[in-house]
């Protein structure tokens, strides 16, 4: 008869589920010998939040959920941070964690918390794992982590079940999570009202989101567009569903330059929301007074004293966005040359300056070495703002970023994971200097595995963002400064090599070297960080 732990583990394979990231404890160790025997791959983190956050890359790059694991208390809330990262960036993943034998549910225990309390608002599900139900739970939190709107489940699973024997389920094996849960067509009724209110729009714009990234196919968002000439405005997270190029792309919100976004969207007399999840930016922050059409998966969530008119079309948006190509062309009022010379210009600003060396510099080089098929993952903080509008994404899934949870620290394990779950691409990862502090102990992650990742370290010696902000309300510099006076650069942090650029023609030179190396490199990109403020943190309206 196999163990609980050995069950547990043939179930969460047979799903699919291809590496549990996560640091063991005592009452682990039954399960890391069931993944050893069954090919169940347990990658040992520095963090367990980092767990959290590469399981979240994990199943944004493959469609599959990916496990992570804490033990009894510090372990389950260190956790807890990279599972608030897959419920606010709406990814599909389990959370693992040890609690006390149920005899001792209650009691005052050595490291024990309430689990459940904490990990119920930050979970689509939380449960306790039963030596007689180990299948049937399993199952259950595979499908509740699949479905709209995915995100994570958590199962606390008791220190003294691991080694018990159970008897064979004889349950056939479950179907794999597929990337695409099916889901109900849109009320037709509902898709003629929308139709007709859109012909009445002459200047209508699509706002595209993060559900859109999991439901919407690309071409045909690109194939609506063109047919009834209407610009396109995406969420950060949205980023690779249209072109850069595109005729009628206008640029990406609540990032750099989002005045210039602004010059679009402020003169759209409707607003075609498709797959827009306002986790990454209120609709209320940036859009006109005009009529909202909402095509997702749940109805809008908008401030309805404000705006008036706000029409839920719910159900799969892809069957939405074919209804809308199957309309007749709108009569357009959009003038493409004009969003055309607006875009042009956005971009052009976008441009590093002749001989400089600050964050667009190191952003534009990366980009040319970086091949297309490549995956750049990115962390939080005022280079996040001009990534979202400068970074040429050719699909949603070579970039990695958080915009929904925005928690620092995210980059540097999305790289790692990034490069376990697709081996033969080339990986970066870019983060400042302050998030690459919060996560530095995955360097040995990244070493161990021997995993080719370029590590891009903007390195301004503050917690940029913070500081501009304080800058643009007026405040002194105020515990923002990283070091007391500059920190000397190492030769390797936990053995991996440092390479130190202080100009644009250094820096090319590191990344080729970096990219041509067999194991992780960190570039120390030592930039002038003043040209944000021209930037980032503009008005949206």
């Amino acid at each position: 008869m196999p163990t609980v732990a050995e069950q547990l583990v043939r179930r969460l394979r047979a799903h699919g589920v291809q590496f549990v990231f996560g640091i063991p404890s005592g009452s682990w160790l039954y399960y890391m010998e069931a993944m050893r025997n069954q090919g169940l791959d347990f990658v040992l983190v520095s963090n367990e939040a980092s767990g959290g956050f590469m399981a979240e890359a994990c199943a944004r790059l493959t469609g599959i959920p990916a496990a992570c694991y804490g033990t009894v208390g510090p372990g389950a809330s260190n956790l807890s941070t990279g599972v608030v990262g897959g419920l606010l960036d709406r990814t599909p993943m389990i959370a693992l964690t040890s609690v006390p034998p149920e005899k001792l549910i209650g009691r005052t225990v050595q490291m024990a918390i309430d689990q459940q309390t904490l990990f119920r608002p930050i979970s689509k599900w939380t449960t306790q794992l039963q030596e007689s139900r180990v299948d049937q739970i399993v199952d259950q939190a595979l499908r509740i982590t699949a479905e709209e709107v995915p995100g994570p489940v958590h199962i606390a699973i008791p220190e003294d079940i691991g080694q018990k024997a159970i008897p064979e389920t004889g349950a056939m094996n479950p179907s794999r999570v597929s990337r695409k849960r099916i889901l109900s067509s849109p009320d037709p009724l509902q898709l003629e009202r929308a139709g007709e209110l859109f012909r009445l729009a002459r200047k209508p714009i699509l706002a595209v989101g993060l559900t859109a990234v999991r439901r919407v196919d690309r071409a045909l968002l690109a194939r609506v567009a063109e047919k009834h000439q209407m610009p396109v405005v995406l969420t950060p997270m949205a980023k690779g569903m249209l072109a850069e190029d595109h005729d009628w792309y206008a640029g990406v919100l609540f990032h750099a330059l989002s005045d210039r976004v602004a010059e679009t969207h402020s003169q759209a007399d409707m607003v075609l929301s498709i797959g827009y999840d306002p986790v990454e930016f209120n609709f209320e922050d940036w859009m006109p007074q005009v009529p909202l059409i909402h095509f997702d998966t749940v109805e809008a969530d908008i401030d309805r004293s404000q705006y008036r008119e706000v029409y839920d079309v719910v159900g799969d948006p892809q069957v939405a966005l074919e209804y809308l190509e199957s309309l007749p062309a709108l009569e357009s009022g959009w003038d493409r040359r004009a969003l055309a010379s607006r875009r042009a210009s956005m971009l052009a600003l976008l441009e590093p300056p002749a001989g400089s060396f600050g964050p667009r510099a190191a952003l534009s080089i990366l980009r040319e070495q970086l091949p297309e098929d490549g995956i750049m993952a990115c962390d939080v903080g005022a280079h996040t703002h001009l990534i979202g509008q400068a970074w040429r994404t050719p699909a949603p899934d070579r970039l990695l970023m958080t915009n929904g949870c925005s928690s620092m620290g995210f980059g540097v394990p999305a790289a790692i994971a990034a490069k376990l779950c697709r081996p033969d691409k080339k990986v970066a990862c870019v983060t400042g200097d302050g998030g690459f502090l919060m996560m530095a102990g995955e360097m040995a992650v990244a070493r161990r595995r021997r995993l080719a990742v370029v590590f891009v370290v903007l390195a301004d010696q503050h917690l940029a963002l913070i500081d501009l902000k304080q800058q643009k309300k007026g405040f002194q510099k105020f515990a923002v400064s990283l070091y007391e006076d500059e920190c000397p650069t190492p030769d390797t942090v936990f053995g991996v090599p440092v390479l130190r650029a202080d100009t644009a023609d250094e820096y090319r030179h590191a990344l080729e070297e970096a990219f041509a190396a067999d194991g992780p490199v960190i570039v120390e990109a030592h930039i002038d960080p003043s040209e944000y403020a021209s930037l980032i943190l503009k008005r949206h309206k």
